[in-house]
């Protein structure tokens, strides 16, 4: 006997065997049970989650001589002739090569005919958004009105192709996504019953990379079963067949990029594609552990990860210790690089060239003057320049060496030389009313003293007094204002007040593009007095 693929002999033969579709299956077998079974149906969802495994289970338990439950029985002739494909009441129509007006006519022509055999004559029409535009419309009075023992079903995996005079004369149920532990409790058991020895770390994989698709779940599994034939198929083996990545090349991969080392990861790739990996599922699988970092990075230490970055712990505490040698901003570049690498692999004859941009790319962000590349340059400024030591440090490092130096002379004997003193600061007076409106006037003279990174997030802003020795700063987005607060631009700012003006002020910032500067008058107690003559008492 010829052999079987995985999904076709595993497809479901009753609604209890359907994985991952409850709330569509349980609807289902209610309406079966109270008899209220509507005339059209329509299934939509992704490639592989089960639309037409139950509209041809749903077709054989309204035909069914003795269902049980909801279910077929899958012994009478009906359940029989269905699953055989021999039943004249169940024609499945494939739209993407049956789409033309005059095959939505030969269906209208064997719906004048009762079923000889069962109850219902089901027609199910796959693939139903390839339908023409006037295949539809023939289609629609007899979708609207067709005879009491007619169903239609209609399958798609583009929803939004069909016309709504269609929808609105359908049932609609939505397919979701088959989760991976669904998935993979699901291939558990098939492999137990095929005798295939199988790592759960290794189905767990094959799952996650089926997105969602049993179908194509079933197929991969076959497919690496197949390779390996008469071996335990593991997680490495698996790895081989599919051309991926192992979790600790992603490892090296990522330390490599935040340490700015281009080398090692063009190296990297170069390794890759000596192994004879796939390129294009490298780029996903990556992205996709740049997106579990990001979730950790956000994540406190007690939550529980495992089911949000779907790894082990050990791997998690892994992308914890990575994640803190980033920021967010820094991690949102990476993605996105990413994202527009992958959406550019799928159509690219040179993957590798591209790859090797992209991680040039994510690299050297200097080569990009985007928002987000700007602030990890700053932040890895930031980092340099916390490393330098400073003028006591030095100081101290060389005191240390003299008396290193000294030691066993009567030099050495006497106390330590005792560090600089610093210089004492001056407090200065905050800055009163009229201060603060001639800061306000005075202030693009400010900006044009600050440095050439603050100065560019202090474009087009202004200030308004707030109280007295306070200050608020507005810029036009919130990510301007961020980035002052990065910059340390607020203590910039009142150093060069104090150093102008010998007032001290607070700075803060807020980003607000409806606010303009006219749209404020500020008025001081004097004045006020002298037009309402009237004593104004001032309280804290």
């Amino acid at each position: 006997m010829a052999y079987t693929a995985l999904y076709r002999k595993w497809r479901p033969s009753t609604f209890d065997e359907v994985r991952g579709q409850e709330h569509i299956v349980r609807t289902l077998k209610n309406q079966i049970l109270t008899e209220r079974i509507g005339h059209a149906y329509l299934f939509c969802g992704t490639r592989g989650t089960g639309k037409t495994s139950i509209a041809k289970i749903f077709a054989k338990t309204v035909n069914c001589e003795h269902p049980k439950d909801g279910n077929p029985c899958g012994e009478c002739a009906m359940c029989r002739a269905i699953a055989e494909g021999a039943s004249l009441n169940v024609m499945e129509i494939d739209a993407a090569s049956n789409n033309g007006v005059d095959d939505v006519r030969e269906i209208r022509n064997q719906v004048q005919y009762p079923p000889t055999d069962g109850k219902y004559k089901v027609f199910i029409i796959d693939e139903v958004h390839m339908l023409s535009p006037g295949a539809f419309n023939a289609l629609l009075k007899t979708l609207e009105e067709p005879p009491e023992y007619v169903i239609f079903i209609l399958a798609t995996t583009e929803v939004n192709k069909i016309p709504i005079t269609i929808l609105s004369r359908c049932q609609r149920y939505d397919f979701r996504r088959i989760s991976i532990d669904t998935i993979a409790g699901h291939l558990r058991e098939l492999a137990d019953a095929e005798g295939i020895d199988a790592d759960d770390k290794a189905l767990r994989y094959v799952a996650r990379v089926a997105d969602g698709s049993m179908r194509d779940s079933l197929s991969l599994l076959d497919q690496c079963a197949a390779f390996h034939f008469d071996e335990k198929l593991t997680y490495d083996n698996v790895l081989d067949v599919l051309g991926a990545v192992d979790t600790g090349v992603f490892t090296r991969l990522f330390d490599a990029v935040v340490r700015s080392d281009t080398v090692e990861c063009l190296r990297t790739v170069s390794e890759m594609v000596a192994e004879g990996r796939e390129l294009s599922q490298m780029v996903t699988d990556f992205l996709w552990y740049m997106r579990n970092v990001l979730i950790i990075r956000n994540a406190s230490e007690d939550d529980r990860l495992e089911d949000m970055v779907e790894m082990s712990e050990d791997n998690a505490k892994v992308l914890r210790e990575q994640a803190r040698h980033v920021d967010e901003e820094t991690l949102m570049r990476y993605i996105r690089v990413l994202s527009e690498l992958s959406g550019q692999m799928r159509f690219a004859t040179q993957k590798r060239v591209l790859v090797e941009i992209a991680l040039i790319r994510l690299t050297r962000p200097a080569m990009e003057n985007n928002l987000d590349s700007v602030l990890q340059r700053l932040s890895e400024l930031e980092r340099k320049i916390s490393e330098i030591p400073s003028g006591a440090d030095l100081a101290a490092a060389a005191a240390a060496a003299q008396l290193g130096g000294t030691v066993g002379t009567a030099a050495g004997n006497a106390a330590a030389p005792s560090a600089p003193k610093e210089p004492q600061k001056v407090t200065l007076p905050p800055a009163e009313f009229k201060e603060l409106k001639l800061i306000r006037e005075e202030w693009p003279m400010v900006v044009g003293k600050v440095g050439g990174s603050v100065r560019s997030a202090l474009r087009d802003s202004f200030v308004n007094p707030v109280s007295p020795g306070r200050m608020e700063i507005i810029v036009p987005d919130q990510m301007n204002a961020k980035m002052l607060e990065r910059l340390g631009a607020f203590q910039q700012i009142s150093d060069i007040i104090a150093e102008d003006y010998q007032r001290e002020i607070r700075f803060t910032a807020r980003g607000d593009g409806t606010v303009r500067q006219e749209d404020t008058v500020y008025v001081s107690s004097e004045d006020l007095q002298a037009v309402i003559n009237f004593p104004i008492t001032e309280e804290d």
